[in-house]
This record gives structure tokens, C-alpha cells and sequence, in this order.
């Protein structure tokens, strides 16, 4: 598993070079979303497409 700085860095090394500050803060955001989610399915688990789709087909009106 990665750290945060290593994965920042090699976030960075991917972005060009005339990146700006918020494009760079948004990039943050998505990581940090992404590892939360992955962090989650970890410990929660996930839920399976079928599973998710029988649960919408009780919502949703086709």
C-alpha cells in the first residue's frame, strides 16, 4: 500500500506542467474520494450489480 505522499507525487508527475492550483485541488479531491471508497468496500464490502439492480428496479419506472 501506497502513502499519501508517494501517491501525491506521482499524481503530480502525471499532470503537465502548466497545471494551476485548483485543477491540482481537484485532483486532490477525486484521490482522497477514490481511497475513501476503496477504504470503505475494505471493511463494509460491496454490493453486487445484480443486487443493486433488483434494488433500483423497485424504484425506478421504465
Amino acid at each position: 500500500m501506497s502513502t499519501p505522499k508517494t501517491e501525491v507525487s506521482t499524481m503530480l508527475q502525471t499532470l503537465s506542467d502548466d497545471v494551476n492550483y485548483e485543477d491540482i485541488q481537484y485532483h486532490l479531491y477525486v484521490l482522497e474520494k477514490v481511497n475513501r471508497g476503496l477504504e470503505r468496500v475494505e471493511i463494509e464490502g460491496a454490493i453486487s450489480h445484480e443486487v443493486v439492480k433488483d434494488r433500483l428496479s423497485r424504484w425506478l419506472v421504465c
